[in-house]
C-alpha cells in the first residue's frame, strides 16, 4: 500500500528560512501579509507520519509513505524510519530537509525531491483512491472492499479547502468519502491503513 499526504501545508518560513512556517506561531505576520490561514500546518504532517509509521502495516513491511507539499516537493520516508515524536524536533528536521534537500544522519531514511503529485502518481503502480468529502459515500467498515494488492491512497494534508493540484480527480481510479463531516488527515490515514490490513490479513 502506498499512502500519500497530498498538497500538504509544509513549507519554510519565507521570513526565516531556518524554520518552518507554523500558523500557530506566525499567525500575526501571516494575517498582515494576507497569507491563507490554511498554510503553515506542519502539525498535520507530524501526526500523519506518527500514525502511519507506527502502524502494524508498516511494521509488516507493507506500507510506503510519501508527503507531497504545496510547493511540489515530495518527501520519501523509508519504512524502517523511526519517526520523531517530539513536535519541535520534528519541525527542525523537516526545516533542514526542505532547506538542504537531505538530512545528513538519515540520508537513506528520509529524502526530498522536486516533484509534482502527478509525477509521483505516475511512478506508482496500483489502484489510485482519492479521499475527499466530495467523493462517493462509503461506510468506513466496508472500505476494505475498495482495496487491491497494489493500492495508492491519497489524503489531503491541509486543514480546510480543497486540493491545490489541478485535475487530480482525473488522475485517480476512485474518489471516496468515508464520513459526512470533517476528519483529520491522520484519522483518514488510520482508516485506510486498517482497511488494507483487513484486506490483507482478514
Amino acid at each position: 500500500m502506498h499512502l500519500i499526504l497530498a498538497d500538504s501545508e509544509l513549507e519554510l518560513n519565507p521570513w526565516n528560512k531556518r524554520e518552518l512556517l507554523d500558523s500557530s506561531i506566525h499567525h500575526k505576520i501571516m494575517r498582515r501579509k494576507h497569507f491563507s490561514m490554511r498554510r503553515g500546518r506542519p502539525d498535520i504532517v507530524h501526526f500523519f507520519l506518527v500514525v502511519a509509521m507506527e502502524s502494524i502495516l508498516n511494521k509488516a513491511g507493507l506500507l510506503r509513505v510519501y508527503v507531497h507539499t504545496r510547493n511540489n516537493k515530495v518527501i520519501y520516508i523509508a519504512p524502517e524510519t523511526r519517526m520523531i515524536k517530539n513536535y519541535n524536533r520534528f519541525k527542525g528536521l523537516m526545516a533542514q530537509l526542505l532547506r538542504e534537500g537531505k538530512i545528513a544522519s538519515d540520508e537513506r531514511l528520509i529524502w526530498v525531491e522536486e516533484k509534482g503529485l502527478k509525477e509521483l502518481l505516475n511512478e506508482l503502480e496500483g489502484k489510485k483512491i482519492l479521499f475527499t468529502r466530495k467523493g462517493r459515500k462509503i461506510n468506513a467498515a466496508r472500505l476494505h472492499e475498495e482495496m487491491e494488492n497494489d493500492v495508492i491512497c491519497i489524503i489531503g494534508g491541509f486543514p480546510s479547502g480543497y486540493f491545490l493540484t489541478k485535475g487530480l480527480e482525473d488522475m485517480v481510479d476512485a474518489i471516496v468519502s468515508i464520513y459526512d463531516g470533517m476528519l483529520t488527515a491522520w484519522s483518514v490515514a488510520m482508516e485506510a491503513i486498517a482497511a488494507y490490513e483487513r484486506f490483507k490479513f482478514g
